[in-house]
């Protein structure tokens, strides 16, 4: 698990982060007459944007797999969503600047490919298994039978194998 201070610093956040500045400066250019711009892309591409960096820091302050594969794939759908909307804008007449929209795009493809690296980082081994079946590391079932169920927890079994002189000894 990363800090704070070091997940900031990853290549890929700060890409994201290049991305939400990138997007702002877009948003401010769509013309605020336009009702239907401002309510659908302008406000749906920011929400996508701020998403990228929450998505980034909630899946590095989890270990799990099946956590972390979540967050990527949400993390996924909003660059998608947001290179699609971009591309969009270039078909409004009302939009001036539209290198906005190419530098925005170009962001996210070297974004999608530094993704495609930090994806890779996840350890597919540190997992619970997934019982809706969408975020398990290949090999692994949401049918598959959990090994840990096989094993009943007793309490004394537990009390018992702790060491009681470590116990007197902090008091």
């Amino acid at each position: 698990m990363g800090s704070l201070g070091n997940r900031k610093q990853s290549p890929l956040y700060q890409k994201a982060e290049e991305i939400f500045k990138l997007t702002h400066a877009l948003i401010e250019i769509i013309p605020k007459d336009n009702e239907f711009l401002q309510e659908t892309c302008a406000r749906f591409m920011m929400e996508d944007a701020m998403m990228l960096t929450a998505k980034i820091a909630g899946a590095e302050a989890v270990e799990l797999y099946d956590l972390k594969m979540e967050n990527a794939a949400i993390i996924r759908k909003c660059a998608r969503e947001l290179y699609v909307r971009a591309g969009s804008l270039r078909f409004e007449e009302d939009i001036k600047d539209k290198e906005y929209i190419e530098l925005l795009r170009n962001e996210i493809e070297e974004f999608r490919l530094l993704f495609i690296d930090w994806v890779a980082t996840f350890d597919p081994w540190n997992y619970i298994i997934d019982r809706w079946g969408l975020f398990n590391p290949p090999g692994v079932s949401a049918h598959d039978k959990d090994p840990d169920e096989d094993i009943p927890f007793n309490p004394d079994d537990f009390f018992d194998q702790m060491n009681t002189d470590d116990l007197d000894e902090e008091e």
